[in-house]
């Protein structure tokens, strides 16, 4: 029997179905009966059947139906209470949503909206007719409303024009024109060459029926209740279909000898021996017709429940699809014009045309209800995805790194996205990059930004570097209202009474004094359990109004986003109004800020408030820390920061994912992007239960500076409050790196390399791969594997890059390759890319250097020793009095993060290479309670840089003509 593609993807999509061809019963008339009560039977038992195979191996793979209805209609929900009944048999889940019967088309549609955005929602069927209160076209209005993915009932005018063309196939077919194929099929009847009479001309049945027909290679004649010579036309069938919704229209003499006759028709006619009085009949006179067919329908018993196992089929096609799809889906590489000149970054990024982050986000599996907008080309991530996808396996988690680094960077963000367009757009593989969000300090300064560089850079580059979404203005902006309401209130406890400053501080409002919800933790910490504020006694008032700040203890500075060494010490209350109450202090730059620290850790909306609530501003004079909760501003500076904890979305210049979060320095701070842009992308990159390693995809995180920094403390900081596991790290090494620490001359910005970095020089190159190999020594320390990426300049001659892979692989790196991304895009970065894949294979074997019940000293010792290189450490007077007051306060216990110069593994950025012999001189030792770390400063690290005689922003503007950024980077 020949068929088209349509019907054949109507009739089965595996041979289970074949066994329900030719299942007929004989009745006593000469006709065969088309049962198909018994041919349902079997469609929804391979129904079943197909979804338990599936659930066999993704045990998650649920197929949902929803239906929506208006009103109460009886027969409505009668067919619905059937639908659900077979949806049970089958295993596919059933959700009945009911609106009001005043309910508008507009309304009805919103629902049908929800349920197309809900992922766990596979088929939705809008149960017709809506009611008198909604027109045809607003039906016609809801039924588009329906996804044509989701569309099972077939009705969308995707489907129906689909099916009515021969160059297409629908995603559904209707589900009564199918079961009438069906049973088609079932009666053996050869279709193709047929002669076949439709008649009726609705959209749901008539119309379809017909198309199906044509597409079958038969030659359909569709007619309806005013056709001319109507008994004339049908009597030439050799397959009648009678919708035409006439009782018993069809008379037994109209038929050809041995037509086959489908009867769609649901007619009731009067009957008095029947308890209500009616009886159901169908289009055709069964009882004449079935003296001339050869095989024909009964009703009931005939087409109905085929129908609803068709919706039943269509359903776990459904369901099917969209998981295939979810489990398969693709990003789309952007293509790159390479110029053999490459261009400066700002060029070459202007030069690409980014896709929609909506497209973006598609392609990645974010749901639409889980994207905020920014703009056309970046977006804000809801945290609500992790739930949604908590199911899954993470993917691969990979930790980029460096050697210590030249003052001019060695390309660590942009072998990070290299890599990661490399895995994506090259091997396709799901792949996600990390990476900080830049400070405007460095931007505008002399480092530059941090989007990466060549063709291997993160798009728009000019937004990724300016302002983004505001995350770094909103840290400020939290920083200084902490600032802000800390001196106030020093002010106010020195210039008001106890009584009075009580008073103010819980006010009686309309004769009822109320604490605020946040005082009650002060009452908690203060060992006060009352509740109302008039049972205080005048101490426990004292205590509770007076933080009794000592001003020497002060730790708390204010922030700005630029580089002001002005600002670095300031005294401020000089103004009349703040009576004399002067004290110096000074700015820190913003990505400084213990608020952005705790935005790069925190795991949630509340776990930040308790962070933000928990930091440590100053000391009382009786020794107990001030928190932010005692002040009373934990709650608004979460609100400051509710927005910034979402996670960015952006793009490489090839189009695969990057997470744009959080920029804490790396050489104050922990120097990592956020714990929840990991996570998130984990999750994206994560597998199903059943999936094969194949699918699984690669999250690329940057740790700030050398692997000694960024990644220590990625390790030791980082994965201790994610519980994530690395499975590898990628130190990224430069010849221009390895001959500085060889003994080359200092490489400065803004001056020209000496020629021993632009010339091979393989002496100097190899006494400076001892800085290499001290790196891959310390990451192996951690258990886990190490991969040097060789980031290859032009000026690197194919004898010194063979030196360094040597050298990375006698000194126990488990891969080193070249990697020329900055010239070729992800290209160039494919055998990296092909190395990262193989050697992550396998768990990780991941452990941490030290444990956090040593004391404070002993902590800073191993980090020192291990890590460093050095001989042991000597801690200044004021640092042994930091370290006890913090133990004394019960603060030992936290993990250390150490602030240094990023230029050498010693406190002195004149020592290069693998310096020995030095003991580390630790100045402070300061607290970061709510991020959860205490970082130790060593040698003369500052927390504001500074301008240099000529700062990057001499070069930045904008086009006159297009408005465009010119001359960043």
């Amino acid at each position: 029997m020949l068929v088209s593609s349509t019907f054949r993807r109507v009739l089965s999509q595996s041979h289970h179905w074949n066994r329900v061809q030719n299942m007929t019963s004989q009745s006593s008339d000469l006709a065969k009966v088309l049962d198909g009560n018994a041919l349902s039977k079997s469609i929804r038992e391979d129904v079943a059947q197909h979804i338990q195979a599936t659930q066999q191996k993704y045990p998650r793979f649920r197929p949902q139906l929803a239906v929506v209805q208006a009103g109460e209609r009886p027969d409505s929900t009668t067919y619905i209470r059937m639908k659900a009944r077979a949806a049970e048999q089958v295993g596919i889940q059933f959700k009945h949503i009911q609106v009001s019967s005043e309910a508008t088309a507009e309304d009805i549609v919103k629902t049908v909206q929800e349920l197309n955005a809900d992922e766990a929602v596979n088929g939705i069927l809008v149960q017709l007719p809506l009611g008198d209160a909604i027109s045809s076209a607003g039906e016609r209005l809801v039924t588009e409303a329906v996804s044509p993915q989701k569309d099972v009932d077939g009705f969308h005018a995707y489907n129906i024009g689909h099916l009515s063309s021969r160059a297409a196939d629908p995603l559904f077919a209707p589900c009564t024109p199918s079961a009438v194929m069906r049973l088609l099929e079932s009666s053996g009847v050869t279709i193709a060459g047929s002669t076949s009479v439709v008649l009726g001309r609705s959209d749901i049945v008539g119309s379809p029926v017909a198309s199906m027909l044509r597409n079958a290679d038969a030659t359909v004649t569709q007619c309806h209740s005013r056709t001319k010579n109507i008994e004339r036309i049908i009597k030439t069938a050799d397959i009648v279909v009678a919708a035409i919704g006439k009782a018993e229209f069809i008379k037994g003499a109209w038929l050809k000898p041995g037509a086959v006759v489908i009867d769609v028709g649901i007619n009731y006619v009067p009957d008095e021996t029947k308890k209500t009085g009616q009886r159901l009949v169908g289009d055709v006179e069964y009882s004449a017709a079935s003296q001339v067919a050869s095989h024909i329908t009964p009703v009931p018993g005939g087409v109905g429940p085929m129908t609803v196992a068709m919706l039943m089929h269509n359903t776990y096609q459904a369901a099917q699809r969209q998981w295939d799809a979810a489990r398969s889906r693709k990003v789309k590489p952007l293509k790159l014009k390479l110029l053999e000149k490459v261009p400066s970054d700002i060029e070459i990024a202007m030069a690409q045309t980014p896709k929609p982050v909506a497209e973006l986000a598609q392609e990645i599996g974010i749901l639409p209800s889980e994207l905020e907008s920014y703009g056309k080309y970046k977006a804000k991530v809801d945290l609500s995805i992790l739930e949604r996808l908590s199911h899954r396996k993470d993917g691969k988690y990979i930790v980029v790194s460096g050697i210590t680094p030249t003052p001019l960077g060695e390309g660590k963000s942009t072998t990070t996205i290299g890599l990661a367009q490399a895995l994506g757009a090259e091997l396709g593989r799901p792949s996600f990059a990390c990476v900080r969000q830049p400070s405007q300090g460095p931007t505008f300064g002399i480092k530059g930004g941090a989007a990466g560089g060549g063709y291997s850079q993160v798009i728009p580059m000019d937004e990724f570097n300016l302002h983004l979404t505001g995350d770094i203005h909103a840290v400020t902006a939290a920083n200084n209202l902490l600032a802000a309401a800390l001196d106030a209130r020093i002010f106010h406890e020195a210039t008001q009474s106890d009584k009075a400053l009580y008073s103010r501080l819980v006010p009686s409002k309309k004769g009822k004094r109320e604490f605020a919800s946040l005082m009650f933790k002060r009452l908690n910490k203060l060992g006060i359990d009352k509740t109302n504020p008039d049972d205080l006694t005048p101490e426990e008032i004292k205590r509770f109004a007076r933080l009794d700040v000592d001003l020497e203890t002060i730790t708390w500075n204010r922030v700005m986003d630029t580089n002001d060494r002005f600002l670095r010490k300031i005294t401020i209350g000089q103004n009349a109004t703040e009576q004399g109450h002067e004290r110096v202090t000074g700015f820190d730059i913003a990505v400084a800020s213990e608020c952005m620290a705790i935005l790069a850790l925190t795991t949630s909306l509340e776990d930040m408030q308790q962070r933000l609530g928990a930091m440590v501003v100053a000391t009382s004079k009786s020794g107990d820390p001030i928190t932010a909760d005692d002040i009373g501003v934990s709650g608004a500076l979460a609100v400051l920061l509710k927005d910034a904890i979402k996670p960015n979305l952006m793009q490489t210049i090839e189009g695969t994912p990057v997470f744009v979060h959080a920029g804490p320095f790396a050489n104050i701070a922990h120097g990592n992007s956020s714990i929840l842009a990991d996570r998130v992308a984990l999750k994206l990159a994560g597998t199903e239960e059943g999936d094969s390693s194949e699918r699984v995809g690669y999250v690329l995180t940057e740790g700030g500076f050398g692997a000694d920094m960024g990644m220590e403390k990625f390790c030791n900081i980082k994965c201790r409050v994610s519980g994530l596991n690395p499975d590898a790290t990628v130190i990224v090494a430069t010849t221009r790196a390895l001959k500085m620490h060889g003994g080359g001359p200092d490489v400065t910005p803004g001056k020209p390399l000496h020629e021993t970095y632009t010339k091979e020089d393989l002496v100097t190159l190899k006494e400076g791969c001892a800085n290499l190999k001290q790196h891959i020594k310390n990451c192996k320390k951690f258990g886990v594997k190490v991969i040097v990426a060789i980031n290859q300049f032009a000026s690197d001659t194919n004898a010194e890059l063979a030196l360094v892979r040597e050298e990375a692989l006698s000194a126990g790196a488990d891969g080193a390759l070249v990697s020329n991304h900055w010239a070729q895009g992800g290209a160039g970065a494919k055998a990296l890319a092909e190395a990262v894949v193989g050697i992550c294979e396998g768990e990780s074997g991941f452990k941490f250097l030290y444990d956090l019940n040593l004391s404070i000293e002993e902590k800073i010792n191993i980090i020192g020793k291990e890590i460093y290189g050095a001989d042991g450490i000597q801690l200044s007077d004021l640092a042994k009095q930091q370290v006890d007051t913090y133990t004394r306060q019960g603060y030992s216990a936290l993990p250390i993060c150490m602030a240094k110069t990023q230029y050498s593994f010693s406190h002195d950025p004149k020592l290069k290479n693998v310096p020995s012999g030095f003991t580390l001189p630790i100045r402070a030792v300061r607290l970061s309670a709510g991020a959860g770390f205490l970082y130790p400063i060593l040698g003369d690290m500052q927390t504001m840089p500074g301008l240099g005689t000529r700062p990057g922003f001499w070069e930045v503007g904008l086009d006159k003509e297009t408005g465009r950024v010119i001359g960043l980077f």
